[in-house]
């Protein structure tokens, strides 16, 4: 016969490795659950640090067919080429309002803008901007006018902007306007002048 308290010990020891056992499957379901929604959540840039400053959105207007001059306070940091990513993330904040003039794709989004050497900018789009962007003339001038006009009108310098889509160059913005070469300032504020912006 076998002794009542090694039967006990047995039961609580069966007891035991059970809820051990509970324990660990919704330890594992729990950290399941916490990757997934790891994995789905993008990253967030931190707010901007510096003074806030007045400066000019060059922000187009789809329905005029023109460019408005636009002030907006926002702040800066100190470095020339935050100050150029942020202003250019400051004119598509205005395009991805649902009331924006001038509609963008969703998920656009400038990845970076680098100053390089004396007076050259280059403007990094990710790829959702270009390929969600409407095709035509007029749109593609007022984007490439707009983001151009933006960063050489509030950035002292620049002389010429390369665009790049996810830090490669791309013939075209969505089939008309030339994305292959470099724009020139004096061509910038020329195609600026055209779309109702006098320079």
């Amino acid at each position: 016969m076998i002794p009542r308290h090694l039967l006990i010990g047995v039961a609580v020891m069966i007891v035991l490795a059970m809820g051990a056992g509970f324990y660990v499957w919704r330890m594992r379901g729990h950290v399941q659950s916490n990757q997934v929604v790891v994995a789905g959540t993008q990253p967030v840039a931190p707010p901007p640090s510096g003074p806030t400053e007045q400066v000019t959105l060059y922000v187009a207007d789809d329905d005029a067919g023109i460019l408005h001059a636009q002030t907006a306070h926002i702040p800066l940091p100190a470095g020339r080429q935050e100050r150029a990513e942020e202003l250019s993330r400051a004119l598509l904040d205005v395009y991805m309002d649902k009331s924006s003039p001038h509609v963008l794709g969703p998920g656009s989004e400038v990845r970076n803008v680098y100053l390089v050497d004396p007076g050259l900018a280059v403007i990094d789009l990710n790829a959702a901007f270009a390929d969600g962007h409407r095709s035509g003339i007029l749109v593609e001038q007022l984007t490439t006018a707009s983001l151009l006009g933006t960063l050489c009108g509030n950035i002292p310098g620049i002389t010429r902007v390369k665009i790049l889509v996810d830090g490669k160059e791309r013939e075209t913005l969505a089939g008309h306007v030339d994305l292959s070469g470099f724009f020139e300032v004096a061509q910038v504020n020329q195609m600026m002048t055209e779309l109702g912006i006098p320079r």
